[in-house]
């Protein structure tokens, strides 16, 4: 009797496990034909060609298609080439990277160095030579400080007038090849309205010079002016305008000492200078 419960028992394990056996088989099946499915279902994103420059306006030939998982898309991607023709870049591309609508200017905004200039700010170019643009080495989206040399009222004075000011343009190029410097009489900063004035100002008035700093160094320093008789003469720098000069008075005359002379009956009183 206990032998037979014992085949039943054993009977019944096996159909539970043969059971659970094919559930569990069915599961992983329907998962992996679930997972084929999704993998298969694919969409077109609009990349670079090539390298495109900032300001260049698309042509299909610049532009290509590219798969990516439907429903993975970025923000602003574009799934027609059509959407990007005629179109400048506000961003330089490099080959295969997504063309986001962001990065595009509108159709009926032009080309060029305009379509870069962020709404309220201004581009002011300013004439310079290889020295002055720090031998060659300021090259577009670098950061530099503005130095204005003129003569003041007490003689030649350099003043930092502008500090962290992205280059734009040098010369006519908007961008470089791999950081190469760049020799060009005319560089061009992006400033705001009221900076453009004084930077336009300082350049017709003075010299200008550019100071290359650290991209991540975003702290204003803002040092004071320096005269030409702190560099030349090593002389302290001239009191500012205004302050008035304080006036040194001689100092008054020692009285004389008086002396007695006496001469028989006769008494004198002489003086003599101290």
């Amino acid at each position: 009797m206990n032998r037979d419960r014992m085949l039943v028992g054993l009977g019944l394990a096996l159909v539970v496990a043969l059971l659970a056996s094919v559930y569990v088989y069915r599961q992983l099946q329907h998962a992996q034909t679930s997972s084929a499915a999704t993998a298969t279902k694919q969409t077109q994103v609009v990349v670079a060609a090539g390298p495109v420059k900032v300001g260049q306006r698309l042509a299909a030939n610049d532009l290509a298609l590219l798969d990516w998982p439907q429903g993975k898309q970025p923000p602003g991607s574009l799934a027609r080439v059509e959407d990007a023709v005629g179109r400048a870049s506000i961003v330089p591309f490099v080959q295969g990277e997504l063309v986001l609508d962001q990065e595009l200017a509108p159709k009926e905004g032009g080309a060029g160095l305009p379509v870069a200039i962020p709404t309220g700010m201004r581009a002011v170019s300013v004439g310079v030579d290889t020295v002055v643009a720090v031998a060659g080495f300021v090259t577009p989206g670098t950061i530099v400080d503005v130095l204005v040399t003129g003569m003041g009222t007490t003689g030649p004075v350099t003043r930092t007038l502008l500090e962290h000011v992205r280059v734009m343009a040098v010369g006519q190029e908007m961008q470089t090849e791999n950081g190469k410097p760049q020799l060009a009489p005319v560089v061009t900063l992006l400033v705001n309205p009221q900076d453009a004035e004084m930077l336009t100002l300082a350049a017709a008035d003075g010299k200008i010079h550019l100071a290359l700093r650290n991209n991540l160094d975003t702290a204003d320093v803002k040092p004071s002016p320096l005269l030409g008789s702190a560099i030349f003469l090593g002389a302290a720098p001239a009191v500012a305008e205004g302050t008035r000069k304080a006036t040194v008075k001689p100092a008054p005359a020692a009285a004389p000492w008086p002396v007695q002379v006496i001469r028989g009956e006769k008494v004198e009183t002489q003086t003599f200078p101290q």
